[in-house]
């Protein structure tokens, strides 16, 4: 099911994923606990899989799913990480957002919940897409 996405679809999705991972974390009080608390962090999964979608749009869902989960568990285990530069790095607010701060393992649920949304998402539009005739 290798198809050619539309970018611009791509940018709005990715766009209305960081938005509501922000909201998640600037206004936990807005969402049930449980979006608050893990929300952000499926999103953060979500968004690196649109933004893998971006960059190769013609790419199988399932090498993106792949991709996207690879990424997130490298950027988790990187969490163990001690060098001083990193810890800097992550210090700040784009950092912290973008790399996380401190191990967990529900976070690694959190992204496979993430890019499992996005990876049926990405299925739908796909064959929304296709005429009917493809579809078979």
């Amino acid at each position: 099911m290798t198809s050619t996405r539309s970018r611009t679809l791509l940018v709005c999705l990715a766009a209305t994923t960081i938005a509501l991972g922000l909201a998640t974390r600037r206004f936990p009080g807005a969402f049930p606990s449980f979006i608050a608390d893990y929300g952000g962090d499926a999103l953060w999964a979500m968004l690196v899989y649109w933004l893998l979608a971006i960059i190769w749009p013609r790419v199988s869902p399932a090498r993106l799913a792949f991709g996207a989960l690879a990424i997130a568990v490298c950027d988790e285990f990187s969490q163990m990480i001690d060098w001083q530069w990193l810890q800097a790095l992550r210090n700040t607010r784009l950092g912290a957002l973008v790399l996380g701060q401190g191990f967990l393992w529900s976070d690694l649920v959190c992204y496979a919940v993430g890019i499992a949304m996005a990876f049926a998402i990405d299925v739908f539009l796909i064959r929304a897409g296709r005429p009917s005739s493809d579809r078979a």
